[in-house]
């Protein structure tokens, strides 16, 4: 495990999500990674059995309230959600994740 301490005024924080709709098979894990880490945050994403995707955020809050704006509205460009969900939302000390990751 990684710990990360970032130069900032901005709280950390985690945050858990799963999102709903044609979210599987339209590349949506890996676009989320590629704006996880352009965003500047870790953590991971991966498929559900019930066709959903999950995974944690964690970062600066603005950057994290950046990232459930496009995982609630914009995603995949084939993708269609039809609902996100955010839970366990909690300020963290520093980063548990070294990078964005696609986890199976």
């Amino acid at each position: 495990m990684f710990l990360f301490f970032f130069m900032s005024d901005e709280e950390l924080i985690s945050v858990d999500y799963e999102i709903f709709g044609k979210v599987q098979g339209v590349f949506f894990r890996k676009y989320t990674q590629a704006e996880g880490r352009k965003l500047g945050l870790v953590g991971w994403v991966q498929n559900t059995s019930a066709g959903t995707v999950k995974g944690q955020l964690q970062g600066p809050k603005s950057k994290v309230k950046e990232m459930q704006e496009w995982l609630r509205s914009t995603g995949s460009p084939k993708s269609h959600i039809t609902k996100a969900e955010f839970k366990n939302e909690k300020t963290i000390e520093c980063l548990t994740y070294s990078s964005f990751n696609i986890t199976k």
